[in-house]
């Protein structure tokens, strides 16, 4: 990719972040940031590199408990790498290479901030290792998201400076980090000096990157929740009188409104959700050879909520969104180590403070966990109509529409989704407000950031499956009455949805696929956005403002 995302400490956003984290793009440090940082620094090193320096929390002094010991000038080289490897800890299975890398960028960019005295020797070797592919292998678990994520950080710092003990992720293969960098044609290590390690291990970055991918790919995966739930409104030839812009200026959220507006962009000139094709029978009945329609059709005034209500669902999903982008706006362009250094007039000043503290990220990752938990719930419920003979208007009971015994149906499809949701449950109960003292009762107010980002990427992941298992249940409610309904066309982004499912994924009516992998299929398609975007070819942008 050739792109090239520039670092100033100000502009950072999320789809910079993903350029960077999954696509490769490369970094560079703006002119202006590097001429600031380098100005810092040479007045830290002129200023306070003597005996007789101001106590500067980390800087001269120890650390936690440790705060009122002096650090001599002599020791404080030893210091920063006994820093670094006392918080190098951690557990659990490896991050996601792409957290990693996010990781990196958005440490970088708060270095760009130019509130933490590092030396650009320090931010030009973490953009090396981006634009050369080696990421580190950092432990997924262990933060506390009070000081910032000490673990995540140190391990990735450690990696930075070549420890022989660290290792990366580099073509494809793991191995110790200066091999790494030897083939890089880098140098195989870096020193430390005073500040650095401080800088580099405090503030909730891990989290932080966590937070910007999983809120990245939510946004998307609501855009694809819209489609699934075209489709299962057009395979049970839902009323759609309640998703009017009337209706919604009536209880006007934007989410709310907005998600309507997508409903009707998806749907469009449906002639399959309409009275007339609700009175033709979808599939023979069972032992009949032949469509019975019936006598009489009730007219469907309203329908169930997982149709009627999904606007009111789906809009605080969108609504959410909002806040959590605008809380990851600032937090990627925030300086957030300890302590934080500031320009006066004819010197700098140093303030120890908080910024480190991950409580917005974690809150915000709860609220996302939440209502992406009940997204999934709302989908799972139209998967469960769609299976059910007693909700779907005569389809075939588990869809199973040929051979029905001898094909079981899809209905062990609809139960993995309810397996997720489940899980899912479980998953978002409130992370931030779980606090227990660490570090000697030094950081006695925790955050939990790193864990509720991290559980919040699961919930994603679990969510995204079911949205394609609606998906794939509605494409085939679709294929079982095509030829009776055929006279009634399906709405433009519908069809094409439809379509563009069984480009990828032929029909079979009759049972016998292995179910397994037309979830995986769908699901792939679901997080590469194939279908949405076709959609979206078809009928404009979704869920625009």
């Amino acid at each position: 990719m050739s792109k090239t995302v520039v670092i100033d400490g100000k502009n950072l956003c999320a789809d910079a972040v993903v350029s960077v984290a999954r696509h490769g793009a490369q970094v560079r440090l703006s002119e202006q940031a590097r001429v600031h940082l380098r100005d810092t620094r040479d007045y830290i090193e002129t200023a306070w590199f003597s005996s007789d320096a101001p106590p500067i929390y980390a800087f001269n002094t120890g650390v936690g408990q440790r705060k009122n010991i002096r650090i001599d000038l002599s020791e404080m080289e030893v210091f920063q790498i006994n820093l670094m490897k006392a918080a190098a800890a951690g557990a659990g299975d490896p991050m996601p290479a792409e957290v990693v890398r996010a990781m990196l960028l958005l440490r970088i960019n708060a270095f760009a901030t130019n509130h933490s005295g590092v030396r650009t020797e320090i931010v030009d070797r973490l953009i090396a290792m981006l634009n050369a592919g080696i990421t580190p292998v950092v432990a997924a678990k262990g933060s506390v998201g009070a000081s910032g994520d000490l673990a995540p950080l140190a391990l990735m710092s450690a990696a930075m400076i070549g420890a022989p003990e660290s290792r990366v992720a580099y073509r494809g293969e793991h191995m110790p980090a200066p091999e790494a960098f030897q083939r890089a044609g880098l140098p195989q290590t870096i020193d430390l000096k005073a500040k650095d390690t401080a800088a580099l291990i405090n503030g909730a970055t891990a989290s932080l990157a966590y937070a910007v991918l999983v809120a990245h790919d939510a946004r998307h995966l609501l855009r694809n929740a819209s489609v699934s739930l075209c489709l299962s409104l057009e395979a049970l030839r839902a009323e759609t009188a309640c998703f009017e812009d009337r209706m919604m200026l009536a209880r006007a959220h934007p989410g709310q409104r907005r998600i309507a507006r997508s409903i009707r962009q998806i749907l469009g000139d449906s002639q399959r959700c309409s009275e007339p094709a609700r009175a033709v029978a979808p599939w023979p009945t069972a032992g009949a050879a032949v469509l019975e329609a019936p006598a009489k059709a009730a007219p469907r005034i309203q329908d169930a909520y997982s149709l009627r209500c999904a606007p009111q669902v789906h809009g605080p999903v969108l609504d959410a969104l909002e806040y959590i982008d605008g809380i990851l706006a600032t937090e990627m362009n925030s300086a957030t180590d300890n302590p934080l250094i500031f320009k006066e007039e004819q010197s700098y000043s140093v303030i120890s403070g908080g910024n480190f503290h991950g409580q917005y990220i974690a809150q915000a990752m709860d609220l996302l966990a939440l209502v992406l938990a009940d997204l999934s719930a709302i989908s799972d419920r139209r998967s469960s109509r769609l299976v059910d003979p007693a909700c779907n208007f005569g389809l075939p009971a588990g869809l199973s529409a040929l051979n029905p015994g001898v094909n079981p149906g899809l209905a062990g499809v609809q139960s993995t989704g309810t397996g997720l949701v489940l899980e899912n449950t479980g998953l978002c109960s409130p992370a931030s407000v779980i606090s227990l003292p660490a570090k000697a009762n030094t950081e006695d107010h925790i955050s939990n950031s790193c864990f509720a980002a991290r559980r919040t990427r699961t919930v994603l992941e679990n969510t995204q499956t079911v949205i394609a298992i609606e998906m794939l249940l509605a494409a085939n409610a679709l294929d079982i009455a095509d030829k009776a309904l055929a006279d009634f066309a399906l709405g433009t982004g519908t069809d094409v949805a439809w379509k563009t499912l069984r480009d990828h994924i032929p029909v079979a009516l009759g049972g016998g696929r292995w179910v397994g992998r037309d979830i995986e299929q769908v699901r792939n398609l679901v997080t590469q956005n194939t279908v949405l975007d076709r959609v979206q070819l078809a009928c404009g942008s979704l869920l625009e403002t």
